[in-house]
């Protein structure tokens, strides 16, 4: 009965929602810090994940595709307690921006940095995920393993714009 009734909430919460809104639903992986819940795009607030096309190097020197590494992590991560809910913050351009936790109230934002797959953009988060960058950091995991640059750097980079990261 308890599956039936979060399926239902889940099928009537998969909707457009604004800003202050909840979201329920199952979450379809785009990138290491957005998700399609039904209509619905939500880009994670307070982190910046590497891009699904971003190289980084590895702490042997060798590179791996680190924007593929997070999405994949993040589906694996959502998939193991379903649906997802996202608490909404506000927009930008086409998406909405906000929170994201699993069934179980893992904080899906917090996960993401603390195992190296994003990382706390305080222009954004006010320090939220610092803590949880900073362990990620001294544990070398994730892309704290070797070298890379950041997001906002390499899509500055690749549009050729002039990167606005602070």
């Amino acid at each position: 009965m308890r599956g039936a009734l979060m399926f239902a909430v889940a099928l009537l919460s998969v909707q457009p929602a604004a800003a202050g809104e909840i979201i329920v639903g199952r979450a379809s992986v785009v990138d290491g810090d957005t998700i399609d819940i039904g209509k619905t795009r939500v880009r994670f607030n307070g982190i910046d994940a590497p891009e699904s096309w971003q190289r980084c190097r590895d702490g042997d020197g060798g590179e791996y595709r680190c924007g593929q590494a997070a999405a994949m992590a993040l589906d694996r991560f959502l998939a193991a307690s379903r649906p997802t809910r996202c608490e909404l913050a506000g927009h930008d351009r086409d998406r909405r921006i906000g929170t994201c936790f699993r069934a179980d109230g893992a904080d899906v934002n917090r996960w993401m940095v603390e195992n190296g797959h994003a990382l706390d953009w305080p222009k954004y988060s006010k320090g939220a995920y610092a803590e949880a960058q900073r362990a990620a950091q001294a544990g070398g995991i994730g892309i704290w393993r070797g070298e890379f640059q950041s997001p906002c750097e390499v899509r500055a980079k690749r549009w050729k714009r002039e990167p606005h990261c602070d």
